[in-house]
């Protein structure tokens, strides 16, 4: 497996992603993991021309991406880009490994509370972001790779 960097970031690809996340991993490829993002074909095609054409962009459910890696494995360097933690969640119950899970943006409204300048959440993502935390995931908190990192247990 060569998934180099998995992240969490309700923009989803975006100028942070492309320009410093995709260059500081020397990532190839990226893989979406977001049910509704895969079933809306205007967001999937505009998010697919939002990428350099050197970077290889899919877009998956949780459970089509499970079954697509079964049949064929990550060779290239490779990001996983969620938007919220219960996508994350779905893949560590179904038995993948993910051991280090970055945070970015996750923008705030009323059912939020900050956590972080960038990162706000609702109880249920809170309580998501513990159970994998509970899983041995090392979850941290990051905009971009110039900024420091917070480790979530600490601020959670």
């Amino acid at each position: 497996m060569s998934v180099n960097f998995c992240r969490i970031d309700d923009r989803l690809i975006h100028g942070q992603v492309v320009t410093t996340w995709v260059n500081v991993h020397k990532i190839e490829q990226v893989i979406i993991i977001n049910e509704a993002v895969a079933n809306d074909k205007i967001q999937s095609n505009v998010l697919k021309m939002s990428v350099p054409a050197t970077i290889k962009l899919h877009i998956f459910p949780p459970e089509k991406f499970l079954q697509v890696i079964q049949k064929n494995p990550i060779s290239r360097p490779t990001m996983l880009l969620f938007s919220s933690p219960f996508d994350v969640e779905t893949l560590v119950d179904a038995g993948y490994e993910i051991p280090k899970l970055n945070v970015g943006g996750m923008r705030g409204n009323a059912q939020r509370k900050q956590l972080t300048k960038a990162v706000s959440l609702t109880p249920e993502e809170r309580t998501s972001f513990e159970r994998l935390m509970n899983h041995g995931m090392d979850v941290e908190i990051q905009m971009v790779p110039s900024e420091s990192m917070v480790k979530m247990k600490e601020v959670l």
